[in-house]
């Protein structure tokens, strides 16, 4: 039988279709700096964390925008400058989701050892960016050559009794015991700041709020550069359209309603490329203002770095 000029006897039919996506790997230049986004997963939840709007109205915007699920990527960056090697975010190890927890063995496709990565930079000390930083089951580091280099603020609030002793029973064991736990290992390497450059063309910018040292970093070279705001936003499509929308993890929500309104007008006023902890994978993006919000456009696909 032919069909079209082929012989059908001689197509072989595939039998095992792909069960896995390839490794979850994207690289973007910025002048002679590569960041490559690393996939960690996902996670889902439920909407009843979000603050400052009904569930409701969080479903109407997210399935408008044909996503009817809270499902919220996890992303981690590796920075390539001059001659050195850094990872900005750790992903969540084994303390969450299975969905999650992908980090290691994206690096590995990648073919990068975890040893030769030489600074580990965190926005904040949640499990979903710390809890990677060390084997929950030996305690061992992940990352025995690294720095670790985080704000000020994080272990002073994360390692206060009296703070933990305010939380959830949830955020007593994932926010303050993990976090704890993680970042112990790297203690005699631990390099806190307050902002400025903290790696070759990497300078971090407070963005105070979500946690009590929440920060970003801005990469740049030449006449490029790219913001990697961490967690200004958790459910991208909801907190662009009502930037009043908070999280009830958020450790200040009016201080972290205020640097997202303070990030997203500074974003967009500069036309400045962004990325995030939880924009879908890759994450490379530009904010517009649109109505009485804004709108991501995620950027286009790069063949070339």
């Amino acid at each position: 039988m032919r069909r079209s000029g082929v012989n059908l006897g001689d197509i072989v039919i595939m039998k095992n279709a792909p069960t896995l996506q390839i490794p979850g790997v994207y690289h973007h230049r910025v002048g002679d700096i590569i960041v490559t986004a690393i996939s960690d997963g996902f996670l889902d939840g439920n909407l009843d964390v979000l603050r400052n709007i009904t569930e409701d109205e969080a479903r109407q915007i997210l399935t408008a925008n044909f996503r009817p699920a809270r499902r919220t990527a996890v992303n981690a960056f590796l920075i390539w400058s001059a001659g050195r090697l850094a990872l900005i975010e750790t992903g969540c190890g084994s303390y969450m989701q299975p969905s999650s927890g992908k980090i290691l063995a994206n690096l590995k496709a990648l073919g990068v050892d975890p040893a030769d990565i030489e600074v580990v930079m965190l926005t904040h000390m949640h499990p979903d960016h710390s809890a990677g930083l060390t084997d929950m089951a030996t305690g061992l580091p992940h990352y025995p050559n690294a720095e670790l280099v985080m704000h000020e603020n994080e272990p002073k609030h994360w390692f206060d009794d009296g703070a933990m002793a305010k939380g959830t029973d949830r955020e007593k064991k994932l926010f303050f015991q993990a976090g704890r736990e993680q970042v112990l290992p790297y203690k005699d390497r631990w390099r806190l700041f307050q902002k400025g450059e903290v790696f070759p063309g990497v300078t971090a910018m407070p963005f105070h709020g979500h946690t009590p040292g929440h920060s970003g970093y801005l990469v740049a070279s030449g006449q490029d550069q790219l913001l990697i705001w961490g967690d200004i936003v958790h459910v991208p499509e909801v907190q662009t359209a009502r930037p009043e929308v908070c999280m009830a993890f958020d450790t200040d929500t009016k201080a972290a309603e205020a640097t997202r309104r303070r990030v997203f007008d500074m974003v967009s006023t500069d036309r400045l490329l962004v990325t995030g902890m939880h924009l879908h994978f890759p994450g490379f993006s530009h904010l517009v203002p649109r109505d009485s919000g804004y709108q991501l456009i995620p950027a286009a696909w790069e063949q070339q770095i």
